[in-house]
């Protein structure tokens, strides 16, 4: 058993990720590991889950945040999910 680094559970089925740095974390469920993981949306703050965008290396969680951070280069950026076919 180990224990979650966010929750303190000591649970027999947690995990741990390693990250390219060589990091280990250790949770006990998924929702733990993206509290902990997930980057932050540099426009509206919230937890980016999916895909999300990087511009300049910044992250944002939609086509919309980045083009509404980045200006000029924000502005490239289209969102294709959803997108009607022309």
């Amino acid at each position: 058993m180990a224990t979650c680094e966010v929750c303190g559970n000591d649970y027999w089925m947690s995990f741990e990720v390693r990250t390219v740095s060589g990091d280990v974390h250790t949770f006990d469920c998924f929702e733990c590991a993206v509290h902990r993981m997930a980057p932050i949306c540099e426009h509206c703050q919230v937890k980016i889950v999916g895909h999300g965008v990087e511009v300049s290396g910044r992250f944002f969680c939609s086509a919309h945040c980045a083009r509404a951070e980045e200006g000029e280069q924000g502005a490239k950026v289209r969102d294709a999910v959803g997108a009607r076919p022309a």
